[in-house]
């Protein structure tokens, strides 16, 4: 859809790798009108033509207002969005029988799913998060509606269809992997057929296979699901990976196989793992487990916040050792494990378990910097997700994918106030570190405004 094309002069700041942060005080940036950033002039005195344009909206950012990327959340349960903040400190398959399974068994109910998908797209748009990876639950029909509302409401989303098959109750649990599989393929039909959505390299809404773990599926599902994945080069996979102790001994239990071998020699030997495959939490991990997602270039969506809360245990994944040994890393708000649907919270708590891991390591594994957490909640969130040639930072050619913050001097938001001194990175720290939905004044998805003021 072609939309009034876009010019924004004024503070833009991003990143350009996963310790180059771009802070730019009088930059331009124009967007076409099918959302894409067609020049990108970083002074007033950059010699960058502006293309002409039809009739443009033109913004002028005024001090304490600036541009960044849209946050990448790349783990996220859209059925657990009602329960965030419940169960906290059950281990995590005593979590998900007493407070998990029950929540997400309403979204057989297509009209409660509706209802709920509607409030909670909206709340991850206004966070800033303007691309999600999300796990539904187990139903077709309310998957199906996830992807169309994500559609509607203009947000970029991975949507799965919850496959579980066994060790689930017999509420939630599916019948057979013959008929997980088979809603699986509806439920990738539906989401190709919807408006815009049949490229794969053009799709806002984009198909997903999502096993909840292997401890709930048969071997003969993830065979299937693998199965799916290696006739489809443009299928992504989603799944649990080594999150905690108690998960992963009972996955040992039930693949005999593969007691004395990792979760990564499970996956893979089902065909599920490769550069499409986003591996969530990655908290307990060998050396063998980080050489194998190395060299099958998996994703690993990084969850401070559920990490720390539910799951049994302080668990703090390596991530200063994935970044080593360039393994592709982004951040989740794993939200209803993680009771946060804030970005920025993700972003703190991921700041605070790498100074932990530091003591863990005894130093060899240094804290994060701040501009190391904006882009693993940026561009590492893109690139984990495999669409950095398309968001996540502001370069020619990318879709504009953006929040335009304002910061604040008073009381309207919990942020630190910005005083006459500050410089505009001083702002920006004030806003990841203290800000919250009230400093994000609008919300773009591929030059479209999907949230904020009018």
């Amino acid at each position: 859809m072609t939309r009034r094309p876009l010019i924004f002069h004024g503070a833009i700041i991003h990143s350009r790798g996963e310790s180059e942060l771009e802070i730019l005080e009088n930059a331009t940036l124009a967007i076409d009108g099918s959302g894409c950033i067609v020049a990108f002039k970083r002074s007033p005195d950059d010699a960058t033509p502006i293309p002409a344009l039809n009739d443009p909206q033109v913004h002028h950012l005024v001090r304490g207002e600036f541009l960044m990327p849209g946050f990448v959340d790349t783990h996220n349960h859209a059925p657990q969005w009602p329960m965030r903040g419940l169960g906290q400190g059950l281990h995590i398959l005593n979590w998900l029988d007493q407070v998990t399974f029950p929540v997400e068994a309403r979204f057989a109910d297509p009209v409660y799913a509706r209802k709920t998908y509607e409030h909670t797209v909206a709340d991850f748009l206004r966070q800033g998060i303007t691309t999600a990876s999300y796990y539904s639950s187990r139903h077709a029909e309310a998957t199906c509606i996830l992807a169309d509302v994500c559609l509607e409401k203009g947000q970029r989303a991975f949507i799965g269809k919850c496959n579980m098959d066994r060790n689930a109750p017999e509420y939630i649990c599916e019948e057979s992997a013959q008929v997980s599989l088979r809603e699986t393929r509806e439920c990738i039909a539906h989401i190709r057929d919807l408006p815009g959505c049949a490229d794969p390299t053009q799709a806002l809404v984009k198909p997903v296979l999502t096993p909840r773990f292997a401890i709930s599926c048969t071997p003969e599902l993830l065979a299937g699901l693998g199965e799916i994945m290696k006739s489809d080069v443009d299928l992504a996979m989603q799944t649990h990976f080594n999150e905690a102790q108690q998960e992963i001994d009972a996955t040992r239990q039930l693949f005999a196989d593969f007691k004395d071998k990792s979760e990564a020699d499970l996956y893979e030997s089902f065909g599920l793992l490769g550069p499409r495959s986003i591996l969530a939490h990655c908290t307990i991990m060998t050396d063998y487990d980080k050489e194998r997602l190395q060299a099958l270039e998996c994703g690993v969506a990084h969850c401070p916040v559920a990490n720390m809360t539910v799951g049994g245990g302080f668990m703090v994944a390596p991530v200063r050792d994935f970044l080593r040994r360039g393994i592709k890393v982004g951040l989740g708000t794993d939200s209803g494990g993680g009771w946060a649907s804030q970005m920025l919270s993700v972003i703190r708590q991921a700041m605070i378990a790498s100074n932990a891991r530091e003591v863990l390591s005894e130093g060899d594994d240094k804290g994060l910097l701040l501009e190391e957490a904006f882009y693993l909640a940026t561009l590492g969130g893109a690139r984990v997700l495999c669409l950095e040639n398309r968001v996540g930072s502001f370069a020619v050619g990318k879709e504009f994918d953006a929040s335009w913050v304002m910061t604040t001097s008073g009381l309207w938001s919990a942020m630190t106030p910005i005083e006459d001194q500050d410089s505009l990175r001083t702002m920006f720290e004030k806003f990841v570190m203290t800000g919250d939905d009230r400093n994000i004044h609008r919300v773009y998805v591929r030059g479209r405004q999907v949230s904020g003021s009018t």
